[in-house]
Parts: structure tokens; sequence; C-alpha cells
């Protein structure tokens, strides 16, 4: 794949998807890109997914609106998650890989009114990605076990593939990037490190193509189910749980600052009585 050409692909997809974000109406805090893009696994056939982090309005905050939490799906058919900031923050102290990797992502667009009250965000995504240990390794391992239960479902999308290979290999692909993200994740390595296969290149053929049998993958799937499982009991029955309260006031220190931030520019310096 030729990088530069991809790259500019995804400058120029996330302009457009600020735009039109901010046309339907919402205050956009940065448009991020999300999946293979972010684990050097994209190819020639991969769809330019986003997420957006969006500001609730003074009204909206003051009368208790639901925050905003909605994927808008494109004419290609890639989408646009668009999440209000609260959300997002819920989102990560989850440890959802799906979501910190917006922290570490080279490919973003913020908004320049909110550059430098989020940026703590990015200067602290290691911590952040390490707030609660207990959280990230049951999301990894969920996530293993939650593709190879889908691995072979006939999901209306994917009928045909089923029917002619009789198994999704994306979900195969995510099977072994997940298994091979958490034993790194629990070993110490650096989180930005651990999103980045060691093998991409073979990551990425599982995924563009059918290398292996039906009987293979099922096999593959259910072996690295079994690893997982074993991986993280052996991890939860000789490792303390530990929550990072530190980020929980970075994390809430951005929030605090963007929201005053916001509703002053909205209502002015004006008092009511």
């Amino acid at each position: 794949m030729d990088m530069k050409k991809r790259e500019q692909q995804l400058n120029l997809r996330l302009v457009k998807d600020y735009k039109y974000v901010k046309s339907l109406g919402y205050n956009v805090l940065g448009v991020f890109v999300q999946g293979s893009d972010n684990y050097s696994l994209s190819w020639g056939g991969s769809d330019i997914d986003t997420k957006t982090i969006v500001i609730p309005s003074f009204e909206d905050f003051a009368l208790n609106h639901k925050p905003v939490s909605t994927t808008l799906i494109l004419p290609s058919n890639e989408h646009i998650d668009v999440k209000d900031i609260r959300l997002m923050h819920e989102c990560f102290r989850k440890q959802n890989i799906n979501f910190l990797e917006i922290l570490f992502t080279k490919y973003k667009l913020v908004n320049s009114e909110y550059e430098a009250l989020y940026q703590p965000m990015f200067d602290n995504n290691e911590r952040i990605a390490h707030y609660n240990n207990y959280a990230a390794v049951n999301c990894i391992a969920g996530m293993v076990y939650e593709k190879h239960k889908a691995m072979e479902h006939p999901y209306p999308t994917l009928v045909e593939k089923i029917e002619k290979y009789g198994y999704d290999n994306k979900q195969l692909h995510h099977i072994l990037r997940c298994e091979e993200f958490l034993k790194r994740y629990i070993n110490g390595v650096p989180y930005a490190e651990c999103l980045i296969p060691r093998d991409p290149q073979h990551l990425i053929d599982v995924k563009a193509s059918y290398i292996y049998s039906l009987e293979q993958a099922r096999e593959i799937a259910n072996n690295v189910d079994f690893i997982v499982k074993d991986v993280k009991q052996k991890y939860m029955d000789t490792h303390p749980v530990v929550i990072d309260r530190e980020v929980d006031s970075i994390m809430n220190s951005v929030l605090i600052n963007i929201l005053k931030y916001t509703f002053k520019k909205e209502i002015g310096e004006r008092r009511y009585e």
C-alpha cells in the first residue's frame, strides 16, 4: 500500500467528517480515525471509519438531555461514531481498545478552540489506558470471546461470505490480534506498542483473503479462546486490581474545563438574577 496516498485519504476524510458532523449542528471537539490504520493493518480494501467527540450545549446540559451516542452511516457504508465527551470519558474508564485507540492515533483533527484544553488526554494516554488493569484484561479477553462467537454467525451483511467460506476471516484476524495484544499488555509492553502487531502482514493476509480453511480457522479460534481464558485467569490470580485515581482527576479536570469554556462562550459573562 502507498502510505503517502493512504495518509492523504485519511486526512481528507477527517476534514470531510469534521465538516459533516458540524453541519448537523454538533459542537465538535475532534474527529479521530479508528480501526486498522491505528494498528498498521490497513490494506487496499480497508474502510476508513472515524469517531467524533462532541460537546453538549448549555441547554442540553441544564435540561439533562440524553448525551449523544450515535453512528452515522455514509453512502460508502463507512461509519462515523458520534459520542458526547462525557460518554467518551466513561468509555475510556471501561478500557475498551476501540475507544482508547483514539488517544494514540496519528490521524486526528482537533478543534483549535479545544486543542490546548484536551491536550492532557493525549499527554497522559498511557496512564489512561492503564487506568484499571482488571477492566482492561477483561475487555481484551471479552473481545476474543465475542469475535469467536461471531466468526461463523450469518449476519445479513456476511451471509454470502459465510455460505462460501463457512466463516468470517475478519473476525479471525481480530481474534489473533487481541490474543497478542493481551499477552503483551500483561507483560508490561507500552500500550502504544501493543496496538501495533509484531507481524502485521500475517494479520493483513488473514483479513484480506482466506488463507485458512474452515477447519483450520475453527482450530485456531478454539486454541486462542482456551489460551486467553488461561492467561486471563492466571493474571487475575497473581495481580491485584489497580485503579489509578489520579487519572480520574486528569479526565475530570479536562471535562470540567471544556464544559466551562463552552458554556461561558454560549452565555457570555452575563449574570442572571
